[in-house]
């Protein structure tokens, strides 16, 4: 371990300075309430700052202030290329600070450093630009009409969207919303997660640096019962994209119903399958691939690939290649660059993925970790587990756990594989494993998933659409699909013949 980096580190966590006021209007402001809540390092349990605890008052300001600047048009109506202009310098502005946006993530949910900065800063940077690009790139539509007749088909910006965001990649996530919605010239309003508003208040920053006019992108941090419900109830929101668990995007469903019919998109739970067969010709590459997937980012991932559905004449073959690949995840401290395993982001998350275990223990065959640590005060930490002999109608292989918890499967055939894959009320991601071609694409006509990853897990970027089926969700982030979401189609028939 290279005590320098894991100091270097630890040494720019001291000069960090956060935003702790909500930003609405292009203005820094605390809580109408003056309430305020921790935001607490889960790898340490220290309280790195009390930030505005925003409620219905301050979603009523922002949503005024959103408002406003959408119907002035100093957004909405700006040039394309003007609006490519700011986003692209916002990607730049991102780079720039890197680090500690990186370490800001890193302290607020307590993933490894190493993935905050090879990943998700850089690779939210890569979206905004993705998106900045695709401004004066998108056409419109001209539809067949007959003669003397013009049928166009023109997208429009929505007006005032809510993006509700998660805790796990919180300033990923935050940019997976907000660059489409903006690029699209709609004026936004950002709820980070309690457990993580931290680099969300960061991006404020530099969006009204690099140009983003006042009121045309606000965040208000506090807590889904409050701030989170009172977006998806205001009667001036015109669309809430939300990324969560299910049971609260069905929330934000009925939020709409009961309020003004908004429009409401839905990235949501998994309980993703991973298919190794025999014919799989490089175990290797599989468990290696197969225990990032499930184990990175604590587990903590909506697509994680959380069942692994293994054929059964090489089960013990491939558990004993993932058991060897454990000792690679075992946590340790966030801000040391050799940690592929971080905290579990706070101690009800903690309490609920044990829970889980513990329930496990009883109905199937615990053959490696499900234990919780303690480390630098915290015992936030969970180790990589497998449960072997596991049911697919056990809770473990049912229930997302968000957690680093394996539930291994075995099958006998193809269509015993796919009847256990589809045998779930998800449909989020999938891995496959296979060497022959004729399989790989039966089994991608048939698997209920939005991404079927195969020969690698949870594949994805920003030119395809990531989302899923069933109870994981509704509509689609990154692509040029995500345009979809944030702008309303409407038809101009002139009769000119």
């Amino acid at each position: 371990m290279d005590r320098g980096a894991v100091t270097s580190w630890a040494e720019q966590a001291k000069k960090l300075k956060f935003h702790t006021q909500a930003f609405i209007d292009g203005k820094w402001a605390d809580a109408a309430s003056g309430k305020t809540f921790d935001a607490i390092n889960p790898a340490t349990n220290k309280v790195l700052a009390k930030v505005a605890a925003c409620d219905k008052e301050d979603v009523d300001r922002a949503v005024k202030a959103a408002r406003k600047a959408f119907n002035s048009g100093v957004w909405s109506k700006r040039q394309p290329g003007e609006r490519k202009a700011i986003l692209s310098k916002l990607a730049d502005l991102i780079l720039a600070h890197q680090d500690e946006l990186a370490l800001t993530d890193t302290l607020d949910m307590g993933k490894p450093i190493t993935l905050t900065t090879t990943g998700d800063i850089p690779g939210s940077a890569d979206t905004i630009r993705w998106y900045a690009e695709a401004i004066d790139k998108v056409y419109d539509e001209i539809a067949p009409a007959g003669h003397g007749n013009l049928a166009m088909i023109r997208r429009e910006a929505l007006g005032v969207i809510g993006c509700v965001v998660p805790w796990n990649y919180p300033f990923q996530m935050a940019v997976w919303k907000i660059a489409p919605a903006l690029a699209a010239g709609n004026s936004v309003i950002l709820k980070p997660a309690e457990q993580s508003p931290l680099s969300a208040l960061k991006l404020a920053e530099l969006a009204a640096e690099a140009g983003v006019p006042p009121g045309v992108f606000n965040v208000l941090p506090g807590f889904g019962e409050t701030a989170g419900e009172s977006i998806g109830r205001h009667m001036d929101v015109d669309c809430v994209g939300f990324t969560g668990s299910t049971e609260v995007g069905k929330y934000f469903l009925r939020y709409s119903a009961e309020s003004n019919m908004k429009q409401v998109w839905l990235e949501c739970g998994g309980k993703s399958p991973n298919l190794i067969f025999a014919d799989c010709d490089d175990l290797e590459a599989a468990a290696d691939a197969s225990a990032f997937g499930i184990w990175g980012n604590q587990g903590e991932v909506c697509s994680a690939n959380s069942r692994l559905l293994v054929e059964e004449s090489i089960k013990d073959k491939f558990i004993a290649l993932l058991r060897e690949r454990a000792k690679g995840f075992q946590p340790g401290d966030p801000l040391d660059p050799a940690t592929n395993m971080g905290s579990i982001v706070e101690a009800r998350q903690t309490d609920k993925i044990m829970g889980y275990i513990e329930k496990g223990k009883a109905i199937a065959s615990l053959v490696e970790g499900g234990k919780r640590l303690t480390l630098n005060g915290s015992d936030n930490f969970v180790t990589p587990t497998i449960f072997d002999n596991v049911k697919n109608n056990m809770v473990i292989a049912q229930e997302e756990i968000f957690g680093p918890v394996l539930s291994v499967i075995s099958f006998k055939t193809e269509e015993e594989a796919v009847k256990i894959a589809n045998d779930t009320i998800y449909g989020l991601a999938a891995s496959i494993w296979s060497n022959n071609l004729k399989r790989v694409h039966r089994l991608t006509d048939v698997i209920q998933a939005g991404t079927v990853s195969v020969n690698c897990v949870d594949a994805g970027g920003n030119t395809v659409p990531f989302g899923g089926f069933k109870q994981s969700g509704i509509g689609r982030d990154l692509s040029l699909h995500a345009f979809d979401k944030y702008t309303n189609l409407k038809t101009v028939w002139v009769k000119y013949g």
